[in-house]
């Protein structure tokens, strides 16, 4: 499966949760914008942490979209794959196997 599927998934869950369950899906999407709005890190960082987070949630969506929106941001390979690092540091072995789907996004969205 290429890392592009599991961003169309979360595209497609996305739609169904705002038709079905828009509120809940509202209240979400505004926390989440507020605490990417934030002006203390620049977006390119809070995209590295989230990579970091992802990999430690062992969240492969996670991983496919913030891999995809670090690379958007200006973040390099080693950046991305040193935040990777840094989860494996934290969460041990297993953050290390969710390495296996950040190496896929990161040779799929990164040129």
């Amino acid at each position: 499966m290429h890392m592009q599927d599991k961003l169309d998934e979360i595209n497609a869950l996305m739609s169904r949760l705002q038709k079905d369950y828009p509120s809940e899906t509202k209240a979400f999407l505004n926390f989440m914008n507020k605490a990417e709005g934030g002006p203390a890190l620049d977006r390119r960082t809070k995209e590295l942490i989230n990579v970091a987070l992802a990999v430690a949630a062992q969240c492969e969506w996670c991983i496919a979209l913030h891999v995809r929106h670090s690379a958007e941001a200006g973040a390099t390979k080693d950046e991305i794959m040193s935040a990777g690092f840094m989860a494996v540091l934290m969460h041990g072995g297993p953050a290390l196997m969710y390495l296996t789907p950040l190496t896929r996004a990161v040779d799929e969205f990164v040129k």
